[in-house]
């Protein structure tokens, strides 16, 4: 891992802790109201909202680390200056009638397919 992706992974880090923080509740409050029939509203909507908040604000970081990434990643393999090359033999026979071994070498891309060379 690079410096970049190292700050960003500890940055998100700290930020979820921090604003992670405890959820207590004392036995005075009630998810229903003891006076009316369902939940309580100021309760409910917190908890609702809370998680909307909760889900959206993830969704956002995750699509942000993703995207730096992935362009870090595009970045790094433009600048990738190895050569790959790959050596056959030939067998060839001299004026003279002997029989010798020659190379061919043949540059190939990351994945071995064979670079044409223009000329």
């Amino acid at each position: 891992m690079n410096i970049l992706s190292k700050f960003l992974v500890v940055t998100v880090s700290g930020a979820a802790l921090l604003g992670s923080g405890c959820a207590t509740t004392n036995s005075e409050t009630r998810v229903t109201n003891p006076n009316q029939p369902g939940p309580a509203v100021g309760h409910a909507v917190g908890h609702a909202v809370g998680t909307a908040v909760g889900a959206v604000g993830s969704n956002v970081v995750g699509a942000v680390v993703g995207g730096v990434e992935g362009a870090a990643a595009a970045t790094k393999s433009t600048f990738t200056n190895e050569h790959r090359i790959i050596r056959t033999w030939r067998t060839e026979t001299t004026a003279d009638g002997r029989t010798i071994q020659v190379p061919v070498e043949i540059e190939v891309d990351a994945n071995g397919r064979p670079i044409e060379k223009k000329p």
